[in-house]
């Protein structure tokens, strides 16, 4: 049944919005541009679309793109909002489209992210998640006594998580540095990137603190704009008009144990299982990996993703690192558009993108050869949830 699942679906269309520090639109607006654009690079037509899952960021708009875009008689429309798998929904949208299109309950999906938290130039950054957060409220009891001490959102918790790993298995900010320097030097090959400047170790370990021990150049970026998917039958994405990627594999964890006492936080993530899930299903191994597009809200997510799906041994991930492997020319070649950290961050549809692109072998001067296969994952939450796909570009027979 997973097989069968795995060999029935493709990628057909990608599309992306102006993305960036770019201001005087809507998140709706944003999504439009990325789904017309999507549509057209399948050759087909809004009228060939007859389902739309949505993945919505930081401050979403609640119009439904399918208003927006006048989409009539829809048979499937899905939405993932900040408080469901976050990062992880990109990944897990292109699965829900794969199984609705096996039962037949759509013949064609359009899958968009889109979010437009900055709202004007020179907005700080600080400002966006402070007030995400205090329209979220604050938690009673128990619960709210993290947040009475100052422990508040991402940024210190996944603080926490990166000093245990160092505690643990001795890794360094330099090592992390090395993750940071490598994405960067991809994105100076992306034109779609923010952040086109190359770094240095000694810029990292210059950048300003942020949470100790993660520091500026340890964070990703913050954007507004859009990115579509268009996804269908392999039967039918043969006859359109790009390259298909198809869907080989995919699997999906949700460890629940953050901050809960004997967890492996910060020791282990759900890319053990869901990545275990995903392999397996595609029935591969991860030496068949050639390109590894890893969700990268910070450095460290990286690292420990790169572990537990078992690219390096645990503990291994910052050595690696630092020897240049995930890096233009390394064995490991990793986020090869820049990632969140560099490029753009529209959540999990930022390494969705750049994988269908790999995998369609249209990156231009930063196309790794070996494309066969190309890992993609998503994180939402604090390590709460992980998704996994396994994309390639031949069809599975």
């Amino acid at each position: 049944m997973r097989g069968e699942l795995s060999a029935g679906t493709a990628i057909v269309g990608t599309g992306i919005s102006e993305v960036g520090r770019v201001y005087g639109r809507t998140a709706p607006d944003y999504a439009a541009d990325a789904v017309i654009a999507a549509i057209d690079d399948a050759g087909l037509t809004l009228d060939d679309i007859d389902g739309v899952v949505m993945s919505l960021g930081i401050m979403p708009d609640s119009t439904l793109i399918s208003a927006t875009l006048g989409l009539r008689n829809q048979r499937l429309s899905s939405k993932f909002t900040f408080t469901t798998p976050g990062g992880a929904g990109a990944c897990a949208a292109v699965q829900q489209a794969a199984m609705e299109l096996h039962t037949g309950m759509a013949s064609t999906v359009v899958y968009v992210h889109s979010d437009c938290p900055l709202r004007e130039s020179g907005q700080p950054i600080s400002d966006v998640f402070a007030k995400n957060a205090a329209a979220g409220g604050s938690p009673a009891g128990i619960p709210g006594l993290s947040m009475a001490s100052g422990l508040r959102g991402a940024n210190p918790l996944y603080a926490l998580a990166t000093r245990r790993h160092m505690a643990a298995y001795g890794t360094t900010s330099e090592q992390l540095g090395a993750i940071a320097v490598a994405q960067r030097s991809w994105a100076t090959m992306n034109p779609l990137a923010q952040m086109r400047t190359p770094i240095t170790i000694e810029d990292h370990q210059n950048s300003r603190p942020i949470a100790e021990p993660l520091r500026l150049l340890d964070c990703s970026l913050l954007s507004n704009g859009a990115a579509a998917f268009v996804i269908t039958t392999a039967e039918r994405a043969r006859h359109l008009r790009q390259p298909p990627v198809y869907v080989w594999g995919w699997g999906q964890c949700h460890p629940g144990y953050t901050m809960s006492r004997d967890s492996e936080f910060g020791l282990r993530s759900g890319a053990t299982i869901s990545g275990a899930a995903a392999l397996s299903m595609a029935g591969i191994d991860v030496g068949a990996i050639g390109v590894r597009e890893l969700y990268d809200c910070y450095t460290f997510t990286v690292l420990i993703s790169l572990e537990d799906y078992g690219f390096v041994a645990k503990g291994e991930g910052g050595p690696a690192a630092a020897t240049g492997a995930l890096g233009p020319g390394g064995s490991l070649p990793t986020n090869t558009g820049g990632g969140q950290l560099s490029a753009f961050y529209l959540w999990g549809a930022t390494p969705l993108y750049e994988a269908v692109v790999q995998a369609r072998g249209q990156a231009g001067e930063r196309q790794v050869a070996d494309h066969d296969f190309v890992l993609c994952s998503g994180n939402g939450g604090v390590l709460d949830h992980h998704a996994t796909l396994v994309l390639g570009a031949h069809p599975r027979t």
